[in-house]
């Protein structure tokens, strides 16, 4: 994985970038103390993951990844702060993991393989055809207006007999597509947990069980747990182990 680190601090930077280094599941191929230089950096080197500081002079962490949701292959943020304030904003912005300073090499790690899990190609369905390429908004109609989803803020799908839910940010809205295809298109993305649900796993945040021994999944910014079939555990918990997940 191709990362860049973004801090005004200097020590902030060279420990990060030493983290990275022992924990051997990135490279550093660039550095930015600032939001415009950041920006400037990431559209020259195109990374996979920028760890993000928050709180710097000037463009602030906040506005950079704004300006990151814009690209059509956005990098994968990864917050990295010594403030606790902005944790909900920041998973507004669809980051993957938000970390305080000082940070643990645990926790990075976690964080760094959870990316490293959702950049692995899957180019070929079961069957061995080519899977379309995934779009990066889904088209819908809410109150007769037409309206772009982005993928990134969807947290699941779930059918509902002969339709399908989409659960985003903003709320909830059917469309008129089928899990099967949603699964194939976005494979690598979303994870069938149930017959009836696809979950983005940019957003797990723990696997978690009740008294009886039911498995569900924890997402972040939503308060309803997602139930796991067991026939689909065992692979959840595989990848969810990949993705060094609680509980998992």
């Amino acid at each position: 994985m191709k990362i860049v680190i973004v801090d005004d601090e200097r020590l902030a930077r060279d420990r990060l970038r030493a983290l990275v280094h022992e924990i051997g599941l990135g490279e550093v191929v660039g550095e930015a103390a600032n939001g415009r230089e950041a920006l400037s950096v990431i559209h020259a080197l195109h990374p996979d993951v920028v760890l993000l500081d928050i709180r710097m002079p000037g463009m602030d962490g906040m506005r950079v990844a704004e300006e990151l949701e814009q690209l059509a292959l956005a990098p994968m943020v990864i917050f990295t702060t010594a403030y606790g304030d902005h944790a909900l904003e920041a998973f507004d912005k669809q980051a993957i993991d938000y970390l305080l300073k000082p940070i643990r090499k645990d926790r990075l790690e976690k964080a760094l393989a959870r990316a490293h899990t959702l950049l692995q190609p899957q180019a070929t369905d079961e069957e061995g055809e080519k899977r379309p390429t995934a779009r990066s908004h889904i088209s819908v109609t809410i109150r007769g207006e037409l309206r772009l989803i982005p993928v990134n803020q969807i947290y699941y799908f779930m059918a509902d007999e002969k339709y399908v839910i989409l659960y985003w940010a903003q709320g909830e809205v059917l469309i008129g597509e089928t899990l099967k295809d949603l699964e194939r298109e976005f494979s690598g993305q979303f994870l069938r947990i149930h017959r009836s649900n696809l979950v983005s796993m940019v957003h797990i945040t723990s696997l978690v069980k009740d008294s009886e021994g039911r498995s569900y999944l924890r997402l972040k910014g939503r308060t309803e747990l997602l139930e796991i079939s067991r026939r689909h555990l065992p692979e959840v918990r595989k990848i969810l182990k990949d993705m060094r997940v609680s509980g998992a």
